[in-house]
């Protein structure tokens, strides 16, 4: 996979995020909405940024689907709070994909990337896998 298409993959998980913490701010309140609003505005701005990317090397960036399945509609804040976390590990994983990168900037880019999301996570649920990204078949778990 080149960089372009792991800048595209990476587009198309934050449109994603994007879609998912929409539907998931207008399900909750307080403090907990405060967190998905943030988490909303850092993953819409870092999707603007990967369009410019894409488009300054020649990519054509994806578009935005109509809809992203998100399994079942959260109903409570435990489970938004586990649909956020879900997305962040996902955000996380793509990311992974792209460190893959010969270009120190996108490496520099997705390391970034993959610490705001691990960071964003916990701040959901103070818990971090031992490699965020990675699958669990590669962390050896038990």
């Amino acid at each position: 996979m080149n960089d372009v298409e792991r800048l595209r993959k990476a587009l198309a998980a934050e449109h994603a995020a994007v879609y998912a913490y929409g539907m998931l701010g207008a399900r909750t309140t307080g403090t907990l909405r405060s967190r998905v609003t943030a988490a909303f505005n850092a993953h819409r701005a870092t999707r603007d940024r990967l369009r410019v990317m894409i488009s300054s090397r020649g990519g054509s960036p994806v578009e935005t689907e109509s809809s992203y399945d998100v399994g079942q509609t959260p109903t409570s804040a435990t489970q938004v709070v586990n649909l956020a976390v879900l997305v962040e590990e996902g955000i996380t994983a793509t990311y992974l994909e792209l460190a893959a990168s010969d270009d120190v900037a996108l490496r520099r880019h997705a390391a970034l990337a993959m610490q705001e999301s691990v960071t964003r996570s916990y701040g959901f649920r103070r818990r971090i896998l031992a490699l965020p990204g990675m699958p669990d078949s590669v962390q050896g778990t038990s």
